[in-house]
């Protein structure tokens, strides 16, 4: 059994990261082809409406699928009955954003967002389909079909985003590059699962999976909603260029943060579940977990914040300059994201939801105060918040996984410690040799080889065991 399930976990982490990074990767490029034919505006038009669509999206799932995966007897009419919910939300979901898509414009005076968000919204149906079929790859921990269905939708969508750019259609060539994107993921899902609806809808069903995933779904509105609050305030407050770089540097700080940790909660939900009544052998995995997570996403986001500069100007051009200082303060709110996600992670596989969701409402109270305060001081500032509320959030975090199993916040702090004062350290080196270097393209490439050999140095001195690890896994 410990064999199978690790043999499950090695190959899920294989084919997790192919799909999330090369994903990715591809998506990376076309961003960056997009960013250098389209202007900051462009994408803080788009940016300005993401709450509605992340919002319904959380509607469209309301945590059905987590609690299909956590379901050990899960029958056909669990999933038949997530089916047809998802459906009937999707609809629902699209015809309140038609409806309220001239509110929306009129609130940023922008009329052109009408019909953005109505051409969008049709994505939200598309989305809706393939909850299940998605859900059920995630219970079989087979990552691979999901790598090929992403990879693939990633590119159509790519494609149509860049030669609608070059045509000059500006903002809506993001929007139809969404849209191709939604309809080519829906459409592979369901030719490569054999999965079809066989039964009706079942209350029984119905009112185990909303027990379940109700209280996911209140406390991932709050997150969605915490999380998408920003470009709001910006957007209204701000102009739609500044929206665009603080959007942009956003979504750059994410790539490592948010991929990385989307990987490790993707496989271990599954396989934790696995051993949830298994107390030493949890508490044991779950460290290695968090420190396997850190030693990877940490030098990432460092490093990042240290070549950030060079690297705007030299793959966006000059044009976005406004994004790096965003970008280098963001890197530091959001490195710590793995170890958020991880800890709220084995709330839902101990079965605690209530408390996942009492948590999130206890974060984003504090989150919304700290934003209050810096609004009137500029978008450094709200940058600077996201860091404060970021710490706050992580002593909040562990307080109920020392409760639930004895790993509080500070064996957490003792185990990553070593780790954030390497990649500190290798931050502090590269940020201030690179500014001794003439050359855009000679800071960046210096950066990255010298942050790489600082940190694998660090690591023989402070993270032997993470680097053991990670060496294994990698040969595996």
């Amino acid at each position: 059994m410990v064999e199978s399930l690790k043999h499950k976990t090695s190959r899920g982490l294989l084919w997790s990261s192919v799909e999330r990074f090369s994903n990715q990767g591809v998506q990376f490029l076309f961003s960056i082809i997009l960013a250098r034919i389209l202007t900051p505006s462009d994408y803080g038009i788009v940016a300005m409406i993401a709450i509605f669509f992340a919002v319904a999206q959380s509607f469209v799932d309301s945590g059905f699928s987590n609690a299909l995966v956590r379901k050990t007897d899960r029958k056909e009419e669990d999933l038949s009955t997530c089916f047809y919910f998802n459906i009937v939300v999707g609809i629902i979901s699209y015809i309140l954003l038609f409806l309220i898509a001239p509110l929306v414009a009129g609130f940023y005076n922008l009329p052109i967002l009408s019909s953005i968000i109505r051409v969008t919204g049709l994505g939200i149906i598309l989305n809706s389909l393939c909850v299940v079929q998605q859900a059920l790859y995630t219970i079989n921990i087979d990552f691979k079909s999901q790598a090929k269905v992403t990879l693939t939708a990633t590119i159509l969508s790519g494609i149509v985003g860049i030669v609608l750019a070059y045509r000059g259609l500006g903002v809506w060539s993001l929007v139809w590059q969404g849209i191709a994107g939604s309809l080519a993921r829906m459409v592979l899902l369901w030719l490569m699962s054999k999965w079809r609806p066989r039964t009706g809808f079942s209350r029984e069903s119905f009112n185990y999976l909303f027990g379940y995933g109700s209280k996911l779904l209140v406390s991932g509105l709050f997150d969605t909603v915490y999380r998408n609050i920003y470009p709001i305030i910006i957007g209204k407050f701000y102009t739609s260029a500044q929206l665009g770089n603080f959007s942009r540097a956003l979504g750059w700080a994410q790539l490592p943060s948010s991929n990385i940790t989307g990987v490790l909660q993707r496989v271990t939900f599954p396989v934790l579940s696995t051993i949830q009544d298994d107390l030493p052998r949890l508490q044991s995995d779950y460290r290695r977990l968090l420190r396997a997570s850190a030693f990877v996403v940490f030098p990432l986001m460092v490093g990042l914040a240290a070549i950030a500069s060079p690297l705007i100007r030299v793959v966006l051009t000059s044009k976005w300059d406004g994004c790096v200082m965003y970008l280098q303060i963001v890197c530091f709110a959001l490195m710590w994201y793995p170890i958020h996600a991880i800890n709220l992670n084995l709330l839902q596989v101990k079965g605690r939801s209530d408390l996942f969701l009492n948590l999130e409402v206890i974060k984003k109270i504090i989150g919304v105060c700290i934003m209050c305060v810096t609004i009137p001081l500029g978008v450094v500032a709200m940058c600077v918040g996201m860091i404060f509320s970021s710490m706050f959030s992580l002593i909040i975090n562990t307080y109920y996984t020392g409760k639930l199993i004895d790993v509080g916040y500070l064996k957490q702090l003792k185990d990553l410690l070593p780790i954030f004062l390497n990649s500190v350290l290798m931050g502090v080196v590269v940020y201030f040799c690179t500014l001794t270097i003439d050359g855009e393209i000679f800071k960046l490439i210096t950066g990255m080889f010298l942050g790489f050999i600082c940190y694998l140095g660090g690591s023989f001195l402070f993270s032997r065991e993470e680097l053991r690890e990670c060496k294994g896994m990698f040969k595996k």
